[in-house]
């Protein structure tokens, strides 16, 4: 048995070991993007579904509004989700700026399982724009924002365009946290979809054609499942045209957005985002998921089994007798976990300026194992809540 557990680990220390480089491959692959000099005659329209984002709705709309991109090319739609604070009166002091205000109630009339992709059907339908950018409430973008999406666009002729998000900086441990595993998932997302594989994205800076949009008819029959107006769209629209599908790695274009404020909130988040594991026709984002959750359950699961055994392994290797224990043999699995992810996560600091940071990565290791297992588990099999919500 114990024999059994030391092959079984080695093949998914191996395995992940190949991901993570190939990973770093892809994302040193991707050019960063200089914005071209072109006359901005693509009409866009960006959209914000709100819900209960007084705290933040202003300076969203703010840092859009102020972006160096001509008016009578720029609409903004917030559609406010039910909020029940003052969301909707603070968008209304934007009216002047050709800010868009819908109210999500006029359009639901019964309880549905995923608002968020409603009111970004509303959105889109009420829209004049060619080009559909979509943000969350509590995002800050760019001064170049607009600009450098709608060059690279037309450039690519992009039916879909993936975009990097980051953490604002936080000092708590919390906040450091999350700022460095959500660096883990941008990396991946920019390696994937540069490689054209599992592609990933995330809905708080996406772009994509209207045209493209319509031509796979949204997001019917993915209306049902709570979370994924961004990837499940995305796999929608790389279906039917695999080779528009783009990641646009620039500065100029890197959303802000906050971390979560309490552990239950950002374990809230996880499990959202891993309620939709299964849910993906791309059956290759799901075999890299399960890997990635075997790999961190071995890592925990170990431990507790070495209170009851912890069995020495004796090995020849070119005539040198090589003894270790399995108490050993995980620390070594840990380490080069470790070691290899910072190899794959400097390069993606450097891009996002945040590379002081890697130093608390070693630190933050056993609590990264302890939340992807139980949030992988709870978003298969349990419940959460977000925005007031109880999502099953």
């Amino acid at each position: 048995m114990a024999y059994i557990v030391l092959f079984v680990s080695l093949a998914f220390l191996l395995i992940y070991i190949f991901l993570i480089l190939y990973y770093r491959s892809a994302w040193n692959s991707i050019s960063d993007y200089v914005i071209s000099k072109e006359k901005f005659s693509t009409k866009v329209t960006v959209i914000i579904p709100a819900r209960n984002e007084e705290k933040n709705i202003g300076r969203c709309l703010e840092s859009i509004t102020a972006q160096d991109f001509p008016a009578e090319q720029l609409q903004v739609i917030v559609v406010d989700d039910h909020s029940e604070d003052e969301t909707a009166s603070i968008v209304l002091k934007f009216a002047h700026k050709q800010v868009e205000l819908i109210d999500l109630s006029s359009f639901t009339h019964q309880n549905i399982n995923s608002y968020k992709k409603k009111a970004i059907e509303v959105a889109i339908a009420k829209s004049s724009g060619e080009l559909i950018i979509t943000t969350d409430a509590d995002c800050i973008v760019p001064p170049l924002w607009l600009q450098t999406i709608v060059s690279f666009f037309n450039e690519e002729n992009a039916k879909f365009i993936a975009m990097p998000v980051t953490f604002s900086r936080r000092r708590s441990l919390l906040g450091i946290f999350q700022l460095l595993d959500f660096m883990v998932l941008q990396g991946i997302t920019g390696a994937s979809v540069e490689q054209g594989v599992h592609s990933m994205c995330n809905g708080a800076n996406l772009a994509y054609s209207k045209e493209a949009f319509f031509a796979v008819e949204g997001f019917k029959g993915i209306d049902g499942i709570a979370s994924g107006d961004d990837m499940l769209l995305m796999h929608k629209i790389a279906v039917r045209y695999p080779d528009d599908i783009h990641f646009l790695k620039s500065p100029d274009v890197v959303v802000e957005t906050a971390p979560m404020d309490t552990l239950r909130d950002f374990f809230n988040q996880r499990i959202r985002w891993a309620s939709k594991a299964d849910k993906y026709d791309d059956k290759r984002i799901f075999a890299v998921l399960l890997i990635v959750y075997l790999f961190n359950f071995l890592l925990l699961a170990i431990p507790f089994g070495l209170a009851w055994f912890n069995p020495r392994f004796t090995f020849q290797l070119s005539g040198i007798t090589i003894i270790f224990s399995l108490a050993e043999w995980w620390v070594l699995m840990l380490v080069v976990k470790t070691w290899i992810e910072m190899r794959f996560l400097f390069p993606v600091a450097m891009f996002f300026d945040r590379a002081k940071l890697l130093w608390w990565f070693p630190l933050a290791q056993p609590f990264h194992i302890l939340y992807t297992v139980i949030a992988g588990w709870l978003g298969k099999f349990g419940s959460y809540e977000w925005k007031q919500r109880k999502v099953k």
